[in-house]
């Protein structure tokens, strides 16, 4: 989920925070105090002294109820940066200059070919899951190993099973190469041998939160 080196450079109630407003796109302090199972000072403590360092934004929204605005805080581009990343300006960099030398279909035709190597690696990987549950499973650690932040859902009342994914170091790519994501979807299709539909769920203020996969 994080860069490694921040595992043992960052205090653990530090760590925590941040990990607790990534899934969820921002939090209240009063939320957010429930969720770690601390006291609203001792969490508001944290959240200021990751905001003074640039890892937090500061903002306030009105309360549900009658009372004061609520303080909110979200994770800044700073905070996003220590989650792994493919290196933007490298990537978009080869991927134009593919462009140039083999015409306007070759970044393309490039992603083609990588999500077609994920997907037999994927495969072969969760392929001996009897059923799509344990598969799911077996495919959230694969995500988690290249560097995306991804639970697998269960919910055995509703009867639905989701991946949802909160980081993905492809998104510089993804937001460049819109048809990548659809060459992701089959790839993740193909592997799990079942159907998905991919959603982004919008967070505070209208802003991306997550990414999730109904397993259908």
């Amino acid at each position: 989920m994080f860069l490694s080196a921040f595992h043992d450079l960052l205090k653990p109630q530090w760590l925590t925070t941040l990990i607790e407003l990534k899934t969820s796109g921002g939090m209240p302090v009063s939320e957010l105090s429930r969720s770690l199972g601390a006291s609203y000072m001792t969490v508001k403590q944290h959240c200021e002294e990751l905001t003074k360092r640039g890892y937090l934004m500061r903002s306030r929204i009105p309360r549900t109820e009658i009372g004061r605005p609520e303080i909110f805080y979200r994770l800044s581009e700073k905070a996003e940066a220590m989650f792994p990343s493919i290196s933007p300006s490298f990537t978009l960099d080869m991927m134009d200059h593919a462009r140039q030398l083999f015409g306007d279909t070759a970044p393309e035709k490039l992603l083609f070919q990588h999500f077609q190597k994920q997907e037999e690696y994927w495969k072969a990987r969760v392929s001996n899951g009897t059923t799509l549950l344990y598969r799911a499973g077996l495919f959230a650690k694969l995500r988690e190993k290249e560097g995306c932040f991804t639970s697998c859902i269960h919910d055995e009342e509703a009867d639905t099973l989701v991946l949802k994914e909160f980081h993905n170091p492809m998104r510089s790519i993804f937001e460049k190469f819109p048809r990548a994501l659809s060459m992701e979807v089959r790839a993740m299709e193909a592997a799990l041998g079942c159907q998905m539909k991919r959603e982004v769920i919008l967070g505070p203020g209208d802003l991306p939160s997550y990414v999730e996969f109904m397993l259908q």
